[in-house]
């Protein structure tokens, strides 16, 4: 668990509780929520001020956590076998129990293993998948500390996160890789941090 475990137990409490959590993953900041509870993934989007049909991608704490939720398709278990825990999100079908509002109209979610200790830590927390939508109003720049998002928010007039764990500054970085397949292929929906050779 990370060195702050005081602030890590808090923020697992409160993310069951069904509320949101500003925190730092591998990429930038995130928000974060239990991707079980309708009413969290809720909040996640008046937040941010996302549309409803702009599903956000989810975090598990392990591979089997993510398998237990989300059907990896074949073609792709050698891309998560090489890059898991890593910036590779892939999309798949939904097994059980999510949350309506982070399943496509197709029936599949976005999904990552984060190796950052942080995520890593709210996910096993709660023993199962995490929102991990990226920080900041929708349409508006990634975040990269918590002092930019919270002047986005004021100046939008958007609710703040429930509890704020806050690493200071944090490297700027291309956002994680997403890969799905259709009709048969792997396709790169957003390139990102992890380099797909197709």
């Amino acid at each position: 668990m990370p060195r702050a475990s005081k602030q890590i137990l808090d923020a697992i409490a409160v993310l069951k509780q069904g509320g949101v959590v500003l925190f730092p993953t591998e990429t930038a900041y995130g928000l974060a929520a239990d991707a079980l509870n309708s009413r969290a993934v809720r909040r996640v989007f008046e937040i941010k001020g996302r549309e409803p049909g702009k599903t956000p991608p989810l975090i598990c704490a392990d591979r089997k956590t993510a398998e237990e939720y989300v059907t990896i398709d074949p073609l792709l278990v050698p891309l998560v076998d090489a890059h898991w825990p890593g910036a590779l999100t892939v999309v798949g079908k939904v097994g059980k129990g999510l949350a309506s509002g982070v399943v496509q109209n197709d029936g599949t979610v976005a999904i990552r293993v984060s190796p950052h200790l942080v995520a890593k830590a709210l996910a096993k927390g709660i023993a199962g998948p995490i929102v991990a939508t990226s920080a900041n109003v929708s349409g508006l720049a990634t975040c990269y500390s918590v002092s930019a998002f919270l002047k986005q928010l004021k100046a939008a007039g958007h609710p703040l996160p429930d509890l704020i764990i806050d690493e200071g500054p944090i490297p700027r970085r291309k956002p994680s890789t997403i890969v799905a397949v259709r009709k048969g292929k792997i396709v790169v929906l957003r390139e990102g941090s992890v380099l797909v050779v197709l």
